[in-house]
């Protein structure tokens, strides 16, 4: 019987406390003493969002597959816990054993939002795990990052051993069977990541040296060892329903942010929206195959007792058997109380009708994401969708009975103005006109929109990564300049109209863009108090702002300059495939409004082809034509 890590007396002191005493439905058992491998897989986040993670489900079943390795899982301690664990000296321990985390080989850390950065400071700390790298010896774990954020991982690189580029079901074999060789003949630790940094997608920070020119901007990324390689090439799986699945996932004892099953459909995406970083790093897309995804979605629900499905996607509508599989879903479960959950679809015929079968329309809420008020701007972020498609499908939503709306917009988008920001608020009201056009006998009750607006983050491999981010003032100026004119509608009183944090958003900005220098003031707002920074309750921007005055760090200079096209960022010995010159036409075409057609409808050769067979159109030249945009083009 397993002894948990925490006594009664402790877990009654604070809120949740099935957080951390593992035990779960699904959750893996291994004898510790009879595996050579010990690895711990963490989401640097609460409980709650850590147990809605896919990613860490897939790697946690992969791993777990081999006899020799023993996967188990750890989350941020709640602020609550964390109080507790530093004044009584416990070490943070994984789930499934309850041993501390620093008797593990390896620790693998998900980076999937920049503002998680000081939680990882604190998985560390409150595992007596050097934060710093270099501090590490052979007697501690191996620390891996992984996920989106580390494709930019300089702003956390001296906090890693090394990073994992690409999708994880690549080479986690590889790593681990030439660690279990480096054990047996006892290699060091130095020696582990030297070989590893052969092996394609791993990205070993101390064997690369940074140099800067004179204005702070970065002159050279080049490796100190013969070993490392000049690029580090993403990992990616071309054959998706040949690989790991979870289809027994880990189902936590509390609910859970995302608490159903989850059912990947495809990877990638053939918009090529241009603020979107996801669209680009995934790349090329990648289907799952029909009778794979049934058979996954007949295991998992079988193995969780879970009652609602969600189809994964960063486009649920681009999957080309999305209609026989969303009707196979109806029929098999529709009728044994099992919801179906369609996030990321365009509003058409298709979706209503689906929809109106899966939801309780005068409960459930439609979203939109227009994400630009006009269609010029709509053009220049390539959105691809038009004033028309929106009102028809806002017109089809009330006439099948939603009455009740979301709306995503972003302000301070490339090229924005004052006409571009009251279009969200023009666009909005027009949408509640649409619904007013129906007679009133017909209608579901009054219209209730909610209308919310981001703030603009340039992302890493996006044409929009050469772009200038607003202030945190100037994001607020034109939130309240759009609150003034939503006020000026017919329809206000059924607008209800919401903005994000605006320090919050200047921060991810430097954290996405950042370089090696921002990792001192990572660990310096660590030291302050800074934790759980994308809670509006524990956000500190004081603390922040003291922190890179500090180390004499200036927001502005990753913030607020444009780029220009030949610089050199801290992220570009990284190859994702889709190349910088293709980013770089596509940011031209931004700045030209010029509308890309979608994969499926023509190949602009944005370099994804690279990686082989798939569904990219470029490898199928029987479906589309392939085009070479020049310098020139008109």
């Amino acid at each position: 019987m397993r002894k948990l890590a925490l006594s009664d007396e402790i877990l009654l002191m604070v809120d949740k406390p099935a957080r951390y005493i593992g035990g779960e439905v699904n959750m893996q058992v291994k004898n510790p003493a009879e595996v050579e491998i010990r690895f711990c897989m963490c989401f640097p986040d609460v409980y709650e969002i850590g147990m809605s993670h896919l990613g860490i489900q897939i790697i946690y079943d992969m791993i777990n597959r081999r006899e020799d390795t023993y996967c188990e899982r750890v989350y941020s301690p709640w602020t609550d816990m964390d109080k507790l664990m530093r004044e009584k000296n416990i070490l943070l321990f994984a789930l499934e054993s309850q041993e501390p985390l620093k008797n593990f080989d390896f620790l693998g850390i998900t980076l999937q939002y920049e503002m998680c950065y000081t939680n990882i400071c604190q998985v560390l700390d409150l595992s007596g795990i050097p934060i710093y790298a270099k501090d590490r010896t052979d007697e501690h774990p191996i620390v891996i990052g992984g996920g989106p954020c580390s494709y930019n991982p300089e702003p956390i690189a001296d906090f890693f051993d090394f990073f994992y580029i690409g999708e994880g079901e690549t080479s986690y074999d590889q790593l681990l069977d030439v660690y279990k060789e480096c054990k047996r003949s006892g290699k060091s630790r130095k020696e582990y990541l030297e070989m590893i940094a052969g092996i394609e997608g791993m990205y070993v920070p101390s064997l690369y040296d940074v140099t800067y020119n004179d204005d702070k901007t970065i002159k050279s990324i080049l490796p100190n060892h013969p070993a490392a390689p000049a690029r580090v090439k993403k990992q990616v799986e071309m054959n998706l329903s040949q690989t790991f699945y979870p289809t027994k996932p880990v189902v936590p004892f509390i609910k859970a942010t995302q608490d159903r099953v989850v059912l990947e459909i495809q990877r990638g995406c053939i918009r090529g929206c241009r603020f979107c970083q996801a669209g680009m790093i995934y790349r090329p897309t990648r289907e799952r195959d029909l009778e794979y995804l049934k058979k996954c979605a007949f295991e998992m629900l079988k193995s969780t007792g879970y009652e609602e499905i969600s189809l994964s996607s960063l486009s649920s509508s681009d999957y080309s058997s999305l209609q026989e599989l969303v009707n196979f879903l109806i029929d098999e479960f529709g009728t044994k109380g099992v919801n179906i959950s369609l996030p990321s679809l365009r509003i058409d015929a298709f979706a209503l009708d689906v929809m109106s079968k899966v939801q309780d329309v005068r409960k459930s809420s439609l979203t939109f994401a227009p994400e630009a008020g006009t269609q010029r701007l709509r053009d220049v972020i390539n959105k691809g969708l038009t004033e028309e498609a929106i009102l028809g499908g806002a017109m089809k939503a009330f006439q099948s009975g939603w009455n009740k709306v979301k709306l995503y917009f972003m302000l301070g988008l490339p090229t924005e103005t004052e006409e571009d920001m009251e279009g969200i608020a023009v666009l909005t009201d027009r949408i509640a006109r649409e619904y007013y056009t129906i007679p009133k006998e017909e209608r579901n009750g009054k219209i209730s929109i909610n209308t919310s607006a981001s703030f603009f983050v340039p992302k890493p491999f996006t044409p929009f990564q050469w772009c200038k981010m607003n202030t945190g003032e100037e994001y607020i100026t034109k939130a309240r300049f759009v609150r003034d004119k939503m006020n000026e509608q017919l329809n206000r009183k059924s607008i209800k109209y919401n903005w994000h944090e605006a320090k919050l958003t200047v921060l991810e900005g430097v954290m996405a863009r950042g370089d090696r220098k921002i990792s001192k003031v990572i660990y310096d707002a660590y030291r302050s108090g800074c934790l759980y920074d994308s809670w509006t309750e524990y956000f500190n921007y004081d603390k922040w702002q003291k922190a890179f005055e500090d180390n004499g760090i200036d927001i502005e200079f990753y913030n607020s300059r444009e780029r220009s096209l030949d610089e050199l960022f801290p992220w570009d010995f990284i190859d994702i495939g889709v190349t910088k010159e293709f980013l770089r036409k596509e940011y031209r075409r931004a700045m030209e409004e010029k509308v890309t057609p979608n994969c499926r409808q023509v190949c602009y050769n944005c370099g994804a082809k690279v990686f082989g067979d798939g569904n990219c159109p470029a490898i199928n030249k029987d479906q589309t034509m392939e085009v070479t945009l020049d310098e020139g083009e008109n």
